[in-house]
């Protein structure tokens, strides 16, 4: 199953048409988004007909319904998606990992930094970038991962 995977939108969400031309992004079955700014999400979910899965980031205010943290089970994976502000990962992602294995995730998403990462280990962690603002690369990105039950996630950054 391939999902996608974006973070820091910031309210521009006319990216999210351009982050949707790329090749395979629209083939996603369902997106995650990491927070800042939350009710983006739900103009990636009209763009995208596809299921969105969001969390609150520290620049989002209240949304009924939506929280800090969330459970994402998809494609026999168990993924803990949160901005990561909660979480002390402008230093490292240990705090992360952990609440990832105290919740039985093999995968962590987040956001926050605006610095797109990949770490494999018992919990993989993922992290997109901003897809408005990065600050890695003067291009935003997102990720497109496979997900297979039983198989490490295929994960692939793509910058636009």
């Amino acid at each position: 199953m391939r999902i996608g995977i974006v973070s820091d939108s910031h309210g521009n969400t006319r990216i999210f048409e351009k982050m949707l031309a790329v090749s395979g992004a629209a083939e996603a079955e369902m997106w995650l988004h990491a927070g800042d700014f939350a009710p983006d999400a739900d103009d990636l979910e009209l763009l995208s007909e596809k299921s969105v899965a969001r969390v609150l980031g520290n620049c989002d205010l209240f949304v009924d319904g939506v929280y800090e943290e969330a459970i994402v089970e998809v494609a026999g994976h168990r993924i803990f998606l949160t901005h990561g502000h909660l979480f002390n990962v402008r230093f490292d992602t240990a705090m992360l990992q952990e609440a990832a294995r105290a919740a039985g995730a093999d995968i962590a998403v987040y956001g926050h930094t605006h610095i797109a990462l990949e770490e494999r280990g018992e919990v993989t962690v993922l992290n997109p970038g901003s897809i408005a603002r990065p600050r890695d690369d003067q291009r935003g990105s997102f990720m497109l991962v496979e997900l297979n039950a039983g198989e490490d996630p295929q994960v692939n950054l793509i910058r636009i």
